[in-house]
């Protein structure tokens, strides 16, 4: 069974940075694909942004493009978003996901992780 952590949320002002970190247990990311979905209130989960497993070619939501970068740490089991210049739109609950499969569907992904809270204030 994969587990997946994330950290790294928190509140930040407007135009403000922050990075979210997600470990997977036994090594999981070597193996799998990684990405990054939100959910603000009372909205669907969506799409963020993911990354292939191999060869490092990264997809991204078009809300985010440009401001938020995924990156990944195989040996390290470890997939990142560092996200720039945020937004009060960008606040949500943000979840780690791993699949064999590059997706942008949530229900295509068997692993999640607890999510972490972004907060950006106006």
């Amino acid at each position: 069974q994969v587990q997946l952590v994330e950290s790294g949320g928190g509140l930040v002002q407007t135009g403000g940075s922050l990075r979210l970190s997600c470990a997977a247990s036994e090594g999981a990311f070597s193996n799998y694909r990684g990405a990054w979905f939100r959910q603000a209130p009372g909205k669907e989960r969506e799409f963020v942004a993911a990354i292939n497993r191999s060869d490092g070619i990264t997809y991204y939501a078009d809300s985010v493009k440009g401001r938020f970068t995924i990156s990944r740490d195989n040996p390290k089991s470890t997939v990142f978003l560092q996200m720039n210049s945020l937004e009060p739109e960008d606040t949500a609950v943000y979840y780690c996901a791993a699949n064999t499969a590059i997706s942008r569907l949530s229900h295509n992904y068997p692993y999640w992780g607890q999510g972490t809270q972004v907060t950006v204030s106006s």
